[in-house]
């Protein structure tokens, strides 16, 4: 969420966001609304000053004025009965509004509408060349049994999965691995709640505009969180922190859950694209200051870039446009991942920075030094997801025998150098 009185004060530089970033809004609409709140506010400040007045006017009243005061008193609380909520409707109706400003975006992002305009700024390592004939990772895990996608979809319908024998132990063995990284790096661990309330959700960016990606739960006030930094974003919220109390670097482990509306025909085969996964997050809350953010942002990122070499997999950094970014990101970089199968990269990791358009909308605030409060800054990046990146140390790692070496980091966590077959 924009600043209202920046909206008002730089409506060209919000038009061209809106314009950059393909946003569905009307801008002279929103300003309208805001000048009629304006207006209705002062007109109902006019009325309850006057009503004050005349209130005060009663008591001095000689008694044969005193019934026309006392009549008037009426005549304002009726006109005030009637203005207070239509304000009420147009404060809403403006809010609505305001959910869907976007941020403005970082002055070298790529401009573009879609995904097709972001660029390519480094790779890093060189796809393997293969001595045999590789399989796609729905194959090594069918001939070592490593899962079972047909009884999950039996369990829990399509888009789901089951991780069998060493498979799902290599699974818990990376999460704790990124997650010592992340303790190594000076964040917080911390385990969050898999429910969420819709207020955490608007504050967060993804309500109103990608509700249909949330599950709910019937008749309560609750929702399956899609990441953990959904209730990172809101744990501070309403509240005014000490200056001295930033930065909080958090790192949150969590199930993750996604509905994939829209996204019918797409990834429908194995681990890229399901319901519900798990993943380490990277949340940062900083002073409001573009330095830090921006510091913060190659730490992020940085971490992310040094799991992936650790896990040996080949990646390239990707400069998102600002029409693939989403509404509150101020700068995205997306680390993808090579996928030997698909003959491509694949997203796994997403650095963004917020500024704050979130503080905003979920109360996030401080007190410098001087006593002026201030809204935060935000950041966030993913430090590693599961099953997704099973896709790539799968496909990238295996032998031709079928067996999967692990990387030497993560050899440790795991016990063994090498997946092998599970008993049938």
């Amino acid at each position: 969420m924009l600043d209202i009185k920046f909206i008002r004060e730089n409506p060209e530089i919000v038009r061209q966001a809106i314009e950059k970033k393909g946003v569905s809004l009307n801008l002279d609409e929103l300003l309208e609304l805001d000048r009629q709140v304006q207006g209705l506010k002062r007109t109902i400040e006019q009325l309850q000053a006057e009503r004050n007045a005349n209130a005060k006017a009663v008591v001095r009243a000689k008694p044969d004025e005193r019934a026309g005061l006392i009549e008037r008193g009426r005549e304002i609380g009726r006109r005030l009965a009637e203005l207070e909520p239509q304000l009420r409707d147009l404060e809403a109706r403006l809010k609505n509004l305001l959910y869907l400003t976007p941020t403005i975006p970082w002055e070298g992002a790529p401009v573009g509408p879609d995904d097709s305009f972001n660029v390519e700024t480094r790779v890093h390592g060189n796809p393997r060349t293969f001595l045999f004939e590789p399989l796609d990772h729905v194959s090594l895990m069918e001939k070592n049994g490593w899962g079972d996608f047909e009884r999950a979809a039996k369990v829990s319908g399509s888009r789901s999965y089951i991780l069998k024998g060493d498979l799902m132990v290599y699974e818990q063995a990376l999460l704790r691995f990124a997650l010592d990284r992340m303790i190594q790096a000076g964040f917080t661990p911390m385990s969050v709640p898999s429910l969420t309330k819709e207020e955490a959700l608007y504050a967060h960016g993804q309500f109103p505009a990608a509700r249909d990606q949330v599950y709910s739960v019937d008749g309560q006030d609750a929702y399956l969180a899609g990441t953990a930094e959904v209730l990172l974003n809101y744990l501070h919220a309403g509240e005014i922190l000490s200056e001295a109390e930033l930065p909080k670097p958090y790192c949150a482990l969590s199930p993750c859950f996604r509905s994939e509306a829209g996204s019918a025909g797409r990834d429908v085969r194995g681990l890229m694209r399901v319901h519900q996964f798990n993943k380490v997050e990277q949340y940062v809350l900083c002073r409001a200051d573009l330095e830090e953010s921006n510091r913060w942002f190659e730490t992020m990122l940085s971490i992310s870039e040094s799991i992936l070499q650790a896990l040996e997999l080949p990646y390239r950094v990707i400069e998102v446009s600002t029409g693939d970014m989403g509404l509150g990101k101020y700068r995205q970089v997306d680390l993808e991942t090579w996928v030997p199968s698909e003959n491509r990269y694949r997203e796994t990791h997403s650095c963004s920075a917020l500024l704050d358009w979130q503080a905003r909308r979920a109360s996030l605030r401080y007190r410098d030094e001087h006593g002026k409060i201030h809204y935060a800054y935000t950041l966030n990046n993913t430090a590693l997801a599961t099953p997704r990146i099973l896709v790539m140390l799968l496909e990238n790692h295996q032998n031709e025998d079928g067996t999967v070496n692990v990387p030497k980091a993560v050899q440790p966590y795991f016990g063994k150098e090498k997946l092998e077959p599970s008993p049938l």
